[in-house]
């Protein structure tokens, strides 16, 4: 098989290859792994090719690119191929970016400092105070152990002779160690025996160290330190990675709004009050930390907390104003930097670089243009690399323009082709395919010294000849396997001894905003579920499309409209007329359904909630499990097929809505299920439940009180469907086995309290959970629905007896019931009300037991 691997693996001689020496002959780490490509039989490729795609779907492994036409929530591609590097040209790479770290920290420290680099020309001064992260409130201020980059990341390539170059250096928030333990998961267990046999280094103590450096140098005094990582949202790019390296790590995952700052101290909200928060891990960039001082149009970050950190209350990692490194500029000044701070010569050296705010630099950039690749001196600039060699004509000319007209913009740096590496293709009869690979190498600063991740996220090109590599750019991953000459540390941190003081038993940590979210899905779960069962009880009864089926299909759109589930007409453009409900009789009663499912002249109907339900789940998909996501993952992948059916010349058949519906209850089904098998017993998951409970009472309050109003309901077929449409159909004939009657159907669905359908046992249900809320986080008893449940449980349904619902028009009776329902309805949706003001908003103490009183 290696005739068949190598005799088309193409060598191109101004690259290096990863795999090959220069005889062609495979390089001496590389020859084990080889050797089990070499004896693979093609099965066992695709398999582990088809492994690695499954996993990354079913763990969904995201990376979110920016007007993607396939959605947001792209798949992370990965590579089922890993990038080998012995362990002698590792301790080489180690020592360099060790030292690089070193040096931009010093760097750091002196600019937000002393400016010993400004004053003596190190550093031009043009080049700093340009800088939109030079962050001049951060002047003066040093973090503990005057370690500004807790976490460093440089992007390496190699040249053509086989040394490693820096082309980028990453201090604000470095990206990829999170993709890069998911990569070594997936991938080292597609090869377990290479992996143990290689002797592979593992990843796991790098985060060891890096959360006991947060912990050593986090304030906390005699407490034990809280440290939280802070994301922008799930709409970055790499909130996957967010959520995946809370987990991870152990860390509460939070959002600025999350945050607060009192008294120079940063707390986080949780349900039990505000908790004290010694130290950030950061994803956000700088000037969104803070939009008090940094950046006040700043949605993201949290207010006061460049004056928390000014105090010396709270660590932030990396520290506010570190973007100042990432200056595509910086580079070419490193080395004199570096023997001024150190001492010593620069280990491994920057791709070459000119910035053109100097005046020699400028004219070698134009007169060398052909050779150089021009960027952006900032990365706030939104200016794409441009390479010299494709510049002609009218293009070059004004591009040199530019260039002259703001030189202090821009960055000329010598082109390197990066190194090829061999990827997997299976649609390709080759096999082994070469693209481009770059390395990004992490570095974790703690008190004993630096900390260098035994291998990183390697990034491959799209295409052999990129001059780019970028995810953003439909580019791959690999992992990255360094090899030692030593015994494996087998460390894991999902595997380590905990003492009887650490037990955890409590979401002591949970945010209010995550319990919220979690309480909206609880609620948008079970009106998803709802609303798709009226939806199914009318369209059933559409396709049924009988005589007996009129009257009943009748009164359950007029149900439909009363409970605002059907579309209506807006009046004219200058009538003040209120939007009209559209009768059966005036509209097509099957574009009405159809329109109340996915419609979007009604807020997307079902579709809108369904789309809001995945929108509450990604926020805190750190909380649920793997099952969870497959459910909601299917749920979106048929919400997005019969996105394309609706959105088509026609619309969907009934057949099909009918189907998309039993796949959404089917969902649903499973959603509840997860909610109650295999989720903790935290105060999330009771406001999960809390907020389906409500849901649920809510509409089947309002449900039953408009079913007993509407005349239309009396015709035959009319209980039967209310039945249906409460679940309890089942339930009615086995206990029954008779047409439904009025008076027992009544008792099934309001009164009976072993029915997890019915209102009473939702009141029952609600009252114990929020008992349980008061006895664990304080406050007073909520009274509203004890009364609720004694006014209906004095109801007397003896009042029925003998009544036959088909001749029974607006009785007394029934009017009584649905007022009181109706009264249950309002008393739900105040008592949600209550629950957002007393948990989810931290007004005060004072007011906040007014509120609830």
């Amino acid at each position: 098989m290696t005739r068949s691997l190598l005799s088309t693996y193409p060598q191109t001689p101004d690259r290096f290859d990863e795999m090959l020496a220069d005889d062609g002959c495979v390089r001496h780490a590389w020859q084990p792994f080889f050797a089990h490509l070499e004896s693979a039989t093609p099965e066992q490729m695709r398999h582990r090719l088809d492994y690695v795609r499954r996993r990354i779907l079913e763990n969904g492994v995201t990376y979110n690119v920016y007007a993607d036409p396939e959605g947001a929530d792209r798949p992370w591609e990965l590579d089922p191929l890993p990038l080998i590097l012995s362990a002698a040209e590792w301790r080489q790479i180690a020592g360099a970016v060790t030292q690089r770290a070193r040096l931009l920290n010093a760097v750091l420290s002196d600019l937000y400092g002393e400016q010993t680099l400004l004053t003596d020309g190190t550093l031009p001064p043009a080049l700093v105070y340009g800088h939109n992260n030079f962050l001049w409130p951060c002047q003066g201020v040093k973090p503990a152990g005057d370690t500004f980059l807790h976490l460093y990341a440089a992007d390496l390539a190699r040249s053509p002779d086989g040394r490693w170059w820096v082309i980028a250096d990453r201090t604000q928030a470095p990206s990829g160690a999170g993709y890069a333990i998911e990569n070594r998961t997936i991938v080292g267990r597609a090869y377990p025996e290479q992996f143990r046999d290689l002797h592979v280094e593992h990843l796991a103590s790098f985060f060891r160290e890096l959360q006991k450096a947060l912990t050593y140098w986090a304030p906390h005094g005699a407490e034990t330190p809280l440290i939280v990582l802070l994301t922008p949202g799930p709409y970055n790019e790499t909130y996957f990675e967010h959520a995946y390296l809370a987990r991870y790590l152990g860390f509460p995952l939070v959002e600025g709004q999350d945050l607060t700052v009192r008294g120079e101290s940063v707390y986080l909200k949780t349900l039990g009050g505000l908790r004290r928060v010694h130290a950030i891990l950061r994803r956000l960039d700088d000037d969104y930390c803070d939009p008090l001082e940094l950046r006040s149009d700043s949605a993201l970050g949290v207010p006061g907390l460049l004056q928390a950190v000014r105090a010396g209350n709270v660590l932030v990692a990396n520290s506010l104003g570190s973007g100042l490194i990432e200056s595509a500029a910086l580079p070419g000044f490193l080395p004199g930097a570096c023997k001024k701070l150190l001492g010593e010569p620069l280990a491994m050296p920057s791709v070459a670089t000119w910035w053109c705010g100097e005046k020699a630099a400028l004219e070698y950039t134009i007169e060398n243009l052909n050779h150089l690749v021009i960027k952006g001196s900032y990365p706030s600039q939104n200016f794409d690399p441009l390479f010299g060699n494709e510049l002609h004509g009218n293009a070059r000319a004004e591009m040199i323009d530019r260039l002259r007209a703001r030189p202090q913009a821009y960055v000329a740096q010598e082109l390197v082709n990066y190194s090829q590496a061999p990827t997997w293709s299976a649609s390709h009869k080759r096999g082994l395919l070469p693209r481009g690979v770059g390395l990004r190498v992490f570095v974790a600063a703690t008190p004993a010294g630096h900390v260098v991740m035994p291998g990183g996220l390697a990034r491959v090109s799209a295409e052999s000849n990129a001059r780019i590599i970028s995810m953003q750019r439909g580019g791959s991953s690999k992992d990255t396997w360094v090899l030692t000459e030593a015994a494996v540390n087998t460390f894991s941190l999902l595997k380590h001894s905990i003492g009887k003081a650490d037990l955890v038993r409590g979401g002591l940590n949970l945010s209010s905003r995550v319990v919220e979210n979690l309480y909206w899905f609880g609620r948008y779960a079970e009106r998803c579920d709802k609303t798709s069962r009226i939806l199914r009880v009318a369209l059933s009864r559409l396709v049924d499309a009988g005589a007996d089926s009129q009257p009943a299909l009748a009164s359950a759109l007029d149900l439909c409209l009363a409970l605002k589930l059907l579309p209506v007409v807006e009046p004219e453009t200058g009538s003040d007329a209120p939007p009209a409900a559209v009768p059966p009789a005036q509209a097509p009663r099957e574009a009405l359904v159809l329109a109340a499912i996915c419609g979007k002249e009604w807020g997307d109907g079902l579709a809108g909630d369904i789309r809001r339900l995945l929108w509450v789940a990604a926020q805190v998909r750190e909380r649920f499990s793997l099952d969870n996501w497959h459910a909601l993952n299917r749920l979106q992948h048929q919400l997005q097929a019969y996105g394309r059916l609706a959105s088509r010349g026609t619309p969907p058949e009934l057949g099909e809505a009918l189907a998309f519906l039993d796949q959404v209850l089917l969902a649903s089904s499973s959603l509840a299920g997860f909610a109650m098998d295999n989720m903790t017993r935290d105060d999330g998951w009771r406001f999960l439940i809390i907020g389906r409970r409500i849901e649920r009472l809510i509409f089947l309050a309002r449900a039953v009180a408009h079913f007993l109003r509407l005349d239309s309901t009396r015709a035959p077929g009319g209980l039967e469907w209310l039945l249906e449409l409460t679940d309890s159909i089942i339930t009615y004939r086995s206990r029954y086995m008779t047409q439904p009657e009025l008076l027992p159907a009544l008792d099934l669905v309001v009164l009976d309290d072993g029915n997890p359908h019915s209102v009473a046992f939702q009141l029952q249900i609600l009252i114990r959970y929020l008992d349980n809320l008061t006895r664990l986080l304080g406050g007073p008893r909520d009274q509203a629905l004890r009364a609720a449940l004694a006014r209906l449980q004095g109801f007397d349904l003896g009042q029925f007896e003998q009544t036959s619902f088909s001749e029974c028009r607006s009785c007394d009776p029934c009017l009584q019931l649905a007022a009181l329902l109706n009264d249950i309805a309002i008393a739900a949706a105040a008592l949600s009300d209550r629950l957002a003001m007393r948990y989810f908003s931290h007004v005060g103490d004072i007011s906040r037991y007014t509120l609830t009183s």
